[in-house]
């Protein structure tokens, strides 16, 4: 069932790297226990970034053209067999993934680690740098006029924060040091805060980075050209938003016995760490890949106001400045970026 949808629909298409143009695209129809979202705002994400400059991520190779953006809010404009038709015309955040849910890791409640995944803006699966989008009916989640779209997009990242926060042991009282104060660095201080971290120290390079992560949930920041994170009073925790090999390495040895290290930046594929500190002191090493039934506690921390999303957007694009929207993070100002397609 639908409301009034146009046959075609703008696109900003990735044709080869730092490649960008404008196509017109059918709107796609959604099948059974699928929704068409109009998209009204869409985040700028690292692996936009990184698949834009470099066509790859790791295994993830971008080989025919793409629509990039995964981070999406929009209203629900067309509905497959199989879903409420009153559904029309409710404002979503879709989660941008669709699982198989009858694999191994599905059933277990792993679908983020489905091998049959198709992810937004994952090759070969387009993303939301456009006008519509289709997405599992449950996975359009519903949220209150209250918020922005771009808070509504943003419960994405937020959702990548939860999921770190819970393998970090955050509860009340906990510490915890974060290496990087960019979008994911940021969000996650303030993840920790509401979960009710009372030291939250934040590390980054550059000096309106730090002031920002102080804004937004950090208790202390440090340069760590100036200060030895190793030096500093050992934590219950340390997330890794940088991807930087030396700022891992760092991290972990300043997390005391029984503490948790989580992996969330991009970086080298390898590199050394120090085994005797983890192994000694039973430190456990792990990594974020997505999310699992995050979207309800991110839209219960921005509507209680444990989690402030609209303070982070910076700057705001239309699809012919999709570009400039990819290479704002070369800008120390910038935090977040919005595309409105």
């Amino acid at each position: 069932m639908t409301s009034t949808v146009d046959d075609t629909m703008r696109a900003s298409v990735m044709t080869g790297v730092r490649r960008l143009v404008i196509e017109e695209r059918p709107v796609p129809t959604p099948g059974p226990h699928e929704v068409l979202v109009q998209v009204a705002a869409v985040g700028v994400c690292g692996s936009d970034v990184h698949y834009y400059r470099h066509g790859r991520i790791g295994d993830f190779i971008v080989n025919e053209p793409m629509i990039l953006g995964h981070e999406l809010s929009g209203r629900i404009a067309a509905v497959g067999d199989g879903v409420d038709p009153g559904r029309i015309g409710q404002r979503v955040a879709v989660e941008p993934q669709h699982p198989c849910r009858r694999c191994k890791q599905c059933k277990a409640g792993r679908y983020n680690l489905c091998p049959f995944m198709e992810f937004y803006a994952t090759p070969p699966i387009d993303g939301a740098f456009c006008k519509y989008v289709i997405s599992d009916d449950d996975f359009a989640h519903p949220v209150p006029d209250s918020m922005s779209d771009d808070a509504a997009a943003l419960l994405e990242p937020l959702s990548v924060a939860i999921t770190t926060m819970r393998k970090a042991g955050i509860v009340p009282g906990s510490s915890i040091l974060i290496a990087g104060a960019g979008p994911i660095g940021v969000i996650c201080a303030q993840a920790a805060r509401a979960f009710g971290a009372s030291r939250i120290v934040v590390t980054d390079l550059v000096e309106s980075r730090r002031e920002k992560a102080l804004k937004f949930g950090a208790t202390e920041v440090l340069d760590p050209t100036v200060v030895d994170v190793t030096g500093i009073e050992p934590v219950d925790a340390f997330v890794d938003a940088t991807g930087v090999p030396a700022a891992v390495v760092s991290g972990i040895k300043a997390v005391g016995p029984a503490g948790k290290v989580v992996l969330v930046g991009m970086g080298k594929d390898e590199y050394p760490l120090p085994v005797s500190h983890i192994a000694n002191l039973e430190i456990t090493v792990t990594g974020v890949f997505r999310y699992t039934d995050t979207w309800p506690a991110a839209i219960h921390l921005v509507q209680s106001g444990a989690v402030d999303l609209d303070g982070m957007v910076t700057g705001r694009y239309d699809l012919e400045h999709v570009a400039d929207a990819l290479d704002s993070d070369t800008d120390p100002a910038s935090l977040k970026s919005i595309v409105n397609p």
